[in-house]
């Protein structure tokens, strides 16, 4: 069994963050259960332009409030607490915290191996080229 927190991962190598997000990676590459398990903050005002190449990525929204643009299809969707989206065709999107911290649970397929951060294109490299613990 694993069991951990959100304040025992904070500080720790599995603590990875960037302009405008932070993230800890409470479940990773490492647990070999075949995901990885985030808990991110979008800061309020942030705007990120994301396209995970090598992962399937859901996120649920639990807390603040945002968008989540297509950029195929140009649809923008609103993110409230309760509202679960998933980049199951490695989407381009661009995500927007808009009222308050967008706070999200995000679970990656592939996992990741934990101190990632996004490359220019806003992917995460593929594990085996990611650093692991």
């Amino acid at each position: 069994m694993i069991v951990r927190t959100v304040a025992q991962t904070t500080g720790t190598p599995h603590h990875a963050s960037g302009p405008g997000w932070d993230s800890k990676r409470l479940i990773v590459a490492a647990d070999q259960v075949g995901y990885s398990v985030h808990d991110t903050t979008v800061k309020e005002g942030a705007e990120q332009i994301l396209e995970y190449k090598h992962h399937i990525e859901a996120n649920y929204c639990f807390a603040g409030e945002g968008e989540v643009v297509d950029v195929a299809s140009g649809i923008t969707y609103p993110l409230r607490p309760g509202t679960i989206y998933v980049l199951d065709k490695h989407d381009r999107h661009i995500l927007r915290a808009l009222k308050g911290d967008l706070r999200l649970v995000c679970v990656f397929n592939p996992a990741l191996a934990g101190a990632e951060t996004h490359q220019a294109d806003g992917s995460y490299a593929p594990l085996d080229t990611a650093a692991t613990d």
